[in-house]
């Protein structure tokens, strides 16, 4: 038994009529698997990935934050479901399909995941959609518990099973006692998490755009006795098609680049493969934009999740959050790219000298009964008003070899994330795997009716780029000029 952080909550608390709070994956895979062996590898290897053996249990009026418990009846078959694609199965069909099972929350009665077996896609190929709500993974331990479900081959391997194990049931009077003495001390530890998040205000979403953040934080870090932060870029998002309150609805679209191309261009321009990812989706959101009459004449700026995880195999989120623009505003390719390097340094270097609890602290700034009611609303009103930020781009460092599930290959794999009221109607996710970089899209289509037009823009921007004239400075560099974050970039950076 153990209780969820004061962010993992927050993901449950953000969710609503319009939002579903899950990370998800499309596997594209070689052959045919059926149900059966699908449901037969998860029961044997569900001890490797606690959040598919884990459920809720919450305290009576939501008096406290929810518990995460051993549920020893958990069978695979109840969370794997199957569908066949109509003809000629193409990937558009395969996304709306996706996009449909996306939009819908996952039932908290019973551990938070279910797995789709999709047949009938062209070519012989198979999809498996997987979806595990936030609550219970990030970026990193999804990838973790992905690998668990993979082989290195096509012979299915063999685990060890299950240790035996005692089950233990929550007691409710511990709960009620936990529950009272947190909220005794919820006034001090308030005051610890302003102690430690104030002197960051301007790097923080929604507070960054605040007049004055940036003075604010500056005075606090003096007055702590804090070293002075490098100063970061302006973060005040433009508003644009992807802001304002999204709908249930959701449409995706899956894309592929070539991975040497994308590090070709990394070290030809001093950059790591995280930004030129960056400088990508300026440039197809540029683009995307300019198609729109939508193009603001300052930076997108979006929300890159980023790693803090310490130890594999552990349930919840160990993330924090970097805001960095993207230099939508930039006409020149390569001045683009070197826009990009810059920044990304800057809110690098910030990035590494804030301390990585904030993103926690600032979910739990407020009771988790206050927090679970006011979160949908807050939500809801700030996206009305100046956006916080534009879109998310999250990045994943995955396996560049390949994969097997079931004895089929595994092709490729599309990350999908979550969208919100405030984190706009648009996140792109990444994934490398086996020399490829897979991105999976999600978006409100009452704001982004077509994301495959993103998907196009994306593969003119690697031609563009890949183009880009170098500086006689870039010309001299072989390696990345900058050092990147300690943490791995994902739902997270590289």
């Amino acid at each position: 038994m153990r209780q969820l952080t004061a962010l993992d909550t927050q993901f449950l608390s953000t969710e609503s009529a319009t939002t579903a709070a899950h990370v998800a994956g499309v596997a594209i895979l070689a052959d045919p698997v059926t149900r059966a062996d699908l449901v037969t590898l998860l029961n044997d290897r569900a001890h490797l990935a606690p959040p598919l053996r884990m459920r809720l249990q919450g305290l009576p009026f939501g008096l406290d934050r929810p518990y995460w418990v051993d549920d020893p009846d958990t069978d695979a078959a109840d969370h794997v479901y199957e569908t066949t694609l109509p003809a000629p199965g193409d990937d558009r069909q395969l996304a709306e399909v996706v996009a449909a099972l996306h939009a819908r929350r996952l039932d908290r009665s019973r551990p938070l995941w279910e797995m789709h077996l999709i047949h009938g896609l062209s070519g012989g190929r198979t999809a498996v959609y997987t979806k595990i709500h936030h609550a219970a993974i990030d970026g990193v331990s999804g990838v973790e518990i992905l690998g668990a479900m993979l082989d290195l081959s096509p012979e299915v391997r063999q685990v060890e099973p299950a240790a035996e194990t005692i089950t233990i049931s929550p007691d409710l009077r511990t709960m009620l006692a936990g529950a009272v003495g947190r909220t005794m001390t919820q006034p001090v530890r308030v005051a610890r998490s302003l102690a430690r998040t104030v002197g960051d205000l301007d790097a923080i979403p929604l507070a960054a755009s605040l007049p004055g953040a940036r003075k604010v934080a500056g005075m606090a870090r003096r007055f702590l006795g804090v070293r002075p932060a490098p100063t970061l870029p302006p973060l005040a998002a433009p508003r644009t098609p992807f802001n304002g309150p999204i709908s249930a609805d959701r449409v995706m679209a899956y894309g592929t680049l070539p991975l040497d191309e994308v590090k070709r261009i990394a070290k030809d321009h001093g950059m790591s493969v995280n930004d030129v990812v960056m400088a990508l989706c300026a440039s197809a959101l540029r683009a995307w934009l300019r198609d729109e009459d939508a193009l603001p004449d300052r930076p997108l700026v979006a929300a890159v999740p980023v790693s803090v995880r310490t130890a594999r195999g552990t349930m919840g989120n160990q993330i924090s959050v970097m805001l960095a623009p993207l230099p939508t505003d930039v006409a020149d390719a390569g001045e683009r790219l070197r826009t990009t390097r810059a920044t990304m340094a800057r809110v690098k270097r910030r990035f590494a000298a804030s301390p990585t609890t904030w993103l926690n602290d600032v979910c739990g700034l407020l009771p988790a009964p206050v927090s679970a009611l006011a979160t949908p609303a807050v939500f809801r009103l700030a996206s009305r008003l100046a956006p916080a930020v534009n879109l998310i781009v999250s990045n994943v460092p995955g396996p560049q070899f390949p994969l097997w599930m079931c004895g089929a290959r595994v092709l490729a794999y599309h990350p999908l994330s979550v969208i919100t009221d405030i984190s706009g109607a648009l996140s792109v996710t990444c994934l490398s795997y086996d020399g490829r970089l897979d991105i999976g899209i999600v978006a409100c289509p009452s704001r982004v009716p077509d994301p495959w037009a993103i998907i196009d823009h994306l593969e003119s921007a690697l031609e563009e780029l890949a183009e880009a004239e170098l500086t006689e400075t870039e010309l001299t560099e072989t390696e990345p000029t900058e050092t990147e974050p300690t943490a791995t970039v994902g739902p997270d950076q590289r």
